[in-house]
């Protein structure tokens, strides 16, 4: 399994260290930008990895920006992409076994590396649960 990685200049650090955990984990991962804390546009980054994702770069992705907001919004605008902004790592468990979310996305500015830590525990080995989920997800999708 490859990870997509998406930031902006104010979730950067945070992927540094998303990049540290999943490079412990034996996990191999993609970035897709920013590659610094120079001021960007966190849209460009997004966009770049919902297309890597369509276009079967990597199976799942993590995004950070500063408030986790703009990225995954920009993210959930892509019909395939399911993009669950998690601060605690119940909210990243329940977003895995009942939405199936394919991108976690973290806010930069308001977690701590150890918070980030657990939020990529639940994601990573949480399995979506299926069942009645499954109807409800496939009603995402703008028809």
């Amino acid at each position: 399994m490859t990870i997509g990685l998406a930031s902006d200049h104010a979730g950067f650090a945070l992927k540094q260290h998303v990049k540290a955990y999943l490079d412990a984990h034996c996990i191999a991962w993609k970035d897709y930008g920013t590659h610094s804390e120079e001021s960007c546009d966190y849209p460009d980054f997004a966009h770049a990895l919902a297309r890597g994702m369509e276009a079967g770069e990597c199976e799942k992705g993590i995004a950070v920006c500063g408030s986790g907001e703009g990225i995954s919004i920009t993210l959930n605008k892509h019909q395939s992409i399911r993009a669950a902004l998690c601060w605690k790592a119940e909210i990243a468990h329940l977003s895995r076994q009942h939405n199936d979310a394919n991108v976690l996305v973290m806010p930069g500015r308001f977690i701590t590396n150890e918070e980030a830590d657990a939020i990529m525990d639940e994601y990573l080995q949480t399995p979506f649960e299926g069942g009645r989920h499954e109807r409800r997800i496939a009603k995402i999708p703008v028809q």
